[in-house]
């Protein structure tokens, strides 16, 4: 398979692949295996380009949060376990809104604010 180099010296694997006439793809397999992809890919569509990656769920990065806050509110036994499962959910929809605000903000196409309007001081 194909290397090319990219910038920074970084090499990318390279590989021309048919589409069906049902419009589907075959991974290759080494692409597969390089990326550990399990079940599920996401896909869209970044820079003119079709980017395929691999779903990975939460590495439970903000479990402690929600966990804190939830013990915070009283709750306990089955309902703070139902409450945790839903609460962590909606962590990655959320932070694909933050992302997709701050890609329009970038752009120029939504309001944004500096780093002075979030942090400065209400003396100022």
């Amino acid at each position: 398979m194909p290397q090319v180099k990219t910038k920074g010296e970084n090499l990318m694997l390279k590989k021309r692949i048919s589409v069906s006439q049902k419009r589907q793809i075959t991974i290759p397999i080494e692409f597969y295996n390089s990326l550990g992809i399990e079940k599920e890919v996401e896909c869209y569509v970044h820079n003119n380009a079709i980017v395929i990656r691999p779903v990975r769920e939460s590495d439970g990065e903000f479990d402690e949060q929600i966990l804190a806050d939830l013990i915070a509110q009283g709750l306990s036994g089955q309902e703070l376990l139902d409450k945790f499962k839903e609460t962590r959910r909606q962590i990655r929809p959320a932070v694909e809104g933050l992302l997709d605000e701050a890609r329009l903000a970038a752009k120029g196409k939504a309001s944004s604010k500096s780093y002075d309007d979030i942090f400065a001081s209400e003396a100022d």
